[in-house]
């Protein structure tokens, strides 16, 4: 596939007319003495052109977003990655949205550096999947570096909205007369601003931004992924699990866990988040590195099997679940929560001008959003990666005992996942690139968990997003 072109299997109405290329690429030509026309341009200077043509007409159709306001009920609770919202109270419709405008939102962007291995300058059309594999991990690392229950400070000051709630109010903590608690207060603001901010420029499209696309698309090579291409829910949370790896001169004590064949080994979590204690140290156990676990998963056959909706809606509630990466066919979205039948999204199909994150400094704002969107269960793709934290061991037994519970409520024969004593065969770090190109897990012995991959047409990459 050209790296150039959308996404393979992207929706007629998202791609540029075969005849638009064709016109637009005339003019490289030079007419000879017999009226026939040359092509003495090279092959890379027309890739050069396609590539801006094909980002033009990207930049058309997601640079700009249609507003529909998205009904919200009053009475029926808002589930975000772990906390409950009743919106006809007037303080928790705040701490929403306030909660929502902090998550991070990572886009489609145009006018990046060209990328390794082709002429591209935007994610239009192709990278969305990518984005919010991004957007994921951007949630791990802020419950990793920030304390629980930090929210952007800017978020304070989100007008009225698509929710249409009431003028914002400050919910901080209460500061005394005495300027000694203020200071404090703003010490650890401060504290946190540039925490937060480095966390962004991570991600930022710029070659030395260890989570930014660059380095995404570097670390899908060795899946057969290249700039342009599509990718599945499964080989992204596998690139993000080489990207950590990478980075952990600026990431330092976590580690991401990618499970195999439906199953979460404890022994191989175990092993990956054991350190052990530097020469000299005493202390009753190794110490623990932070994990962040992916769970990729088909939950149905060509769509959702509506008996998972329940355990999917129990996983939401845990605080321990940082979001899925999942969608609506050929339309990747990153769920982070759900109301009634309907779960609450953010979307990375909009495109905005790079923001250069090697400046002081540099705008936060495009990196969150303030409209809450959601869409209907029925219309989720089956295909995702699920994602979960766990800060410390105890956390992490923590999550076993709440994840079981929450797995064991669906009413189909055999669970999404399992979590499993004992190992895996590649202690959990199976590389989605030794699976057959054509594979899905089906599970065959419920009581020992173990799982084998068939051929099927219906392939976890199959998820062709755009």
């Amino acid at each position: 596939m050209n790296p150039s072109s959308p996404c393979e299997g992207q929706s007629p109405e998202g791609d540029p007319p075969d005849d638009w290329f064709h016109l637009s690429t005339m003019s490289l030509g030079t007419q000879g003495s017999d009226g026939s026309r040359d092509d003495p341009e090279e092959p890379e200077e027309r890739g050069r052109l396609k590539s801006k043509l094909v980002s033009a007409w990207n930049n058309v159709k997601y640079g700009w977003s249609f507003k529909s306001k998205a009904r919200f009920s009053k009475t029926s609770p808002l589930t975000m990655l772990g906390q409950s919202y009743l919106l006809s109270h007037g303080v928790e419709r705040e701490c929403f949205r306030r909660a929502f405008a902090t998550l991070l939102w990572l886009t489609y962007r145009r006018g990046f550096p060209q990328l390794d291995g082709s002429s591209l300058t935007t994610d239009s059309g192709w990278g969305c999947m990518l984005r919010s594999g991004q957007m994921l991990l951007a949630q791990g690392l802020l419950q990793h570096l920030l304390p629980p229950g930090w929210t952007w400070l800017s978020a304070n000051q989100v007008s009225k909205d698509d929710i249409e709630v009431q003028e914002s109010r400050s919910l901080g903590p209460e500061v005394t007369k005495k300027g000694r608690r203020k200071s404090i207060v703003s010490f650890l603001e401060s504290r946190t601003e540039v925490t937060h901010r480095r966390v962004v420029s991570w991600f930022g499209d710029h070659p030395i931004a260890p989570f930014g696309l660059h380095q995404l698309v570097e670390q899908g090579t060795s899946s057969g992924k290249k700039a342009g291409d599509w990718y599945g829910p499964s080989i992204v949370a596998h690139i993000l699990r080489k990207a950590v790896d990478a980075a952990s001169a600026e990431v330092s004590n976590l580690t991401v866990y990618v499970a195999q064949d439906c199953t979460v080994y404890i022994d191989d979590v175990v092993r990956l988040c054991e350190r052990p204690l530097s020469e000299g140290s005493t202390g009753p156990s190794p110490a623990w590195k932070s994990v962040i676990i992916l769970v990729p998963v088909r939950l149905g056959g060509e769509v959702l099997n509506p008996t998972y909706i329940k355990c999917v809606k129990n996983l939401l509630r845990l605080e321990c679940c940082i979001g899925i990466i999942g969608g609506k066919p050929k339309h990747s979205l990153f769920f982070v929560g759900y109301q009634d039948e309907q779960l609450l999204y953010l979307d990375p199909h909009y495109s905005q001008s790079t923001v250069d994150i090697t400046q002081d400094n540099f705008p936060l704002e495009s990196f969150h959003c303030k409209c809450p969107r959601k869409i209907s269960f029925s219309r989720m793709d089956p295909s995702c990666t699920i994602g979960f934290y766990a800060k410390s061991q105890k956390e992490f037994e923590l999550l076993c005992s709440a994840v079981s519970t929450a797995l064991s409520s669906s009413t189909e024969k055999y669970p999404i996942f399992t979590i499993a004593e004992g190992q895996g065969q590649d202690g959990g770090q199976e590389d989605e690139s030794d699976a057959p190109p054509n594979s899905v897990t089906h599970i065959l012995t419920k009581d020992k968990a173990r799982l084998r991959r068939t051929n099927n047409s219906n392939s976890m990459d199959e998820f062709v997003l755009l």
